[in-house]
């Protein structure tokens, strides 16, 4: 289950990605847009401000997600990246921090670029720090017993690869950057992916052995991910980002 104000505990940082993902979209009057994924809805709103003659479409699997985004004034509903499809009058297709959920989002990638109209605009950006030592450090305290809980070894595609997704497309933009930010409170990277890579893990765990696992997490991501002498505590995280016209 995923909980909308652990996520939006970072919304800044959360947002930052999908403000530079949406500065190289270029549609000027696109007729509707879609926000797969839409999360709790505070980044879908943009969308609507932007292009406010556009039908803003907007979807996520979560009903907590859901409801917080209907809240936030999002005609939002619940449905799955793996059975929707694009309607023929889609002229911008986003999504945001979704598709390395779905293992199999390369297919899926390719075809929605295929069943775009032309001139159609796709994009998407996906977490790349999977071989950081938060993530690394995430299955080592969770060991074998839970290790049917992750997404593979590779649940994100290298930025080459997306851009081989898109080859056909008018225009590729694809790149990755890797953001340091800078975060604050006890526990800060530990209260990080407790709003996303930890969630299949509590979703596993009974509520005692959760909080034998997070007592053995914390110490090791504090010496992984060091406070600084004023208490903040710099956290790395790479994205990969694909832009392409159709």
């Amino acid at each position: 289950m995923w909980d909308p104000a652990q996520y939006l505990a970072f919304a800044d940082h959360r947002a930052r990605p999908f403000y530079e993902l949406m500065a190289r979209v270029q549609a000027s009057e696109p007729r509707r847009v879609v926000d797969v994924g839409c999360g709790p809805g505070n980044l879908t709103v943009s969308l609507s401000s932007r292009w406010p003659a556009a039908v803003v479409e907007a979807f996520d699997s979560s009903p907590e997600m859901v409801e917080a985004a209907r809240a936030a004034g999002v005609d939002a509903r619940v449905d799955d990246v793996r059975t929707w499809r694009p309607a023929p009058d889609t002229d911008v297709l986003v999504s945001n921090a979704v598709l390395q959920w779905v293992p199999e989002h390369p297919s899926i990638v390719s075809g929605w670029a295929s069943s775009l109209p032309s001139g159609a605009w796709l994009a998407f950006q996906v977490p790349g720090n999977f071989t950081s030592p938060s993530h690394r450090l995430i299955r080592e305290v969770a060991g074998e017993a839970l290790a049917h809980v992750f997404r593979g070894e590779k649940p994100v595609l290298s930025p080459v690869e997306y851009a081989g997704l898109l080859a056909d497309c008018s225009t590729v933009d694809v790149w990755e950057t890797t953001y340091v930010q800078r975060l604050s409170g006890p526990d800060p990277v530990l209260e990080w992916v407790a709003g996303t890579a930890l969630r299949p893990v509590r979703a596993a765990l009974s509520s005692a052995d959760w909080e034998a696992y997070v007592a053995e997490l914390a110490p090791r991501l504090r010496e992984a991910y060091p406070a600084r002498a004023d208490g903040t505590t710099w956290f790395p995280f790479r994205r990969i980002f694909a832009v392409a016209r159709v």
